[in-house]
């Protein structure tokens, strides 16, 4: 009876080391990031006053790794080789990255350093936003995940200028200067012909631009009604609108700051002259002053009126 007894001991013990050791095999053979392997979504290469700004990647969320076994605030099912791989030369500007999508993502970045920076919530919505105050130059392995594995289409954006889900007024969910415009967008250097450029626009929408930016009035649209890529030289740069009504100007330039005009055109018409203008996007709402909206024209010119 003992020796049976000690037989189906040594069973049981042999069956729960059986056990653990499939346990363990198990958690070895569960998937992990790989940072060395080649980015899903290419390799991308910028510097220091890049320009667009924002840079932006589309992409798919999601993979086959839980995110949490990276520890910290990591979160989100990732894939093992990275989404988009950076190679960034840092200057004197912070660097953020963030996501734009109606899937509810995350962020997983190894930064140039070894550590790794993760996000949920922060930006705008359900999207993650992630910002290196003193980003280092190197190389940024970026994991876009899904929250709950539900991958989706998403849109990393790259910026050092806050042209993302968490700058002022375009965070706060009142206006995006990283949607589309409106009525379209254009690339002009200085000493461009056809000098004004004018562009058939409508006035108006449901934002009230005083809750965007002090000093702006009219109500606007949630998406810029256009977008100017501009290569500076010497000269001044006007935007002015006409309009058979009263219309106003917002202006979100190259450096992130808010620029707004009501009558300085005369007429009931806005504009703004950059004395000293920089290289870079300058994103354009036209408002509708007390809220009715009108056809007009938008138009851009280094001559003046």
């Amino acid at each position: 009876m003992r020796k049976l007894m000690l037989v189906g001991l040594a069973g049981l013990l042999a069956g729960g080391m059986a056990s653990a050791a499939s346990a363990q095999s198990k958690k070895q053979q569960a998937p992990s990031v790989d940072t060395s392997a080649q980015a899903t979504y290419g390799d991308h290469t910028l510097n220091a006053g890049f320009n667009p700004d924002p840079y932006r990647v589309d992409l798919t969320s999601g993979g086959a790794v839980n995110a949490s076994d990276l520890g910290g605030s990591c979160t989100g099912m990732v894939a093992v080789a990275p989404d988009v791989q950076l190679n960034y030369g840092s200057g004197s500007l912070p660097l953020t990255f963030s996501v734009r999508s109606d899937a509810d993502t995350t962020l997983v970045i190894n930064g140039p350093d070894g550590r790794w920076s993760c996000d949920d919530d922060s930006g705008d919505g359900s999207n993650p936003q992630v910002t290196y105050q003193r980003p280092l130059s190197g190389i940024y392995d970026v994991y876009v995940g899904a929250y709950g594995g539900n991958s989706g289409a998403a849109q990393l954006l790259i910026s050092e200028l806050g042209r993302t889900s968490d700058s002022g007024g375009v965070s706060s969910g009142l206006v995006d200067a990283s949607a589309p415009a409106n009525f379209g967008e254009i690339s002009l250097s200085a000493g461009f012909t056809g000098d004004p450029r004018r562009v058939q626009i409508y006035s108006g929408g449901a934002v009230d631009a005083a809750q965007v930016a002090s000093g702006c009035v009219g109500m606007v649209s949630r998406s810029p009604d256009y977008q100017v890529t501009y290569d500076a030289g010497s000269l001044p740069l006007t935007f002015g609108v006409t309009a058979s009504g009263d219309t106003t100007i917002m202006i979100n330039g190259p450096d992130g700051r808010w620029y707004c005009d009501d009558d300085s055109g005369g007429q009931g018409d806005p504009e703004y002259t950059f004395r000293n203008p920089q290289s870079g996007i300058y994103d354009v709402w036209v408002g509708a002053y007390g809220g009715r909206s009108v056809s007009g024209e938008l138009f851009i010119t280094e001559l003046g009126r």
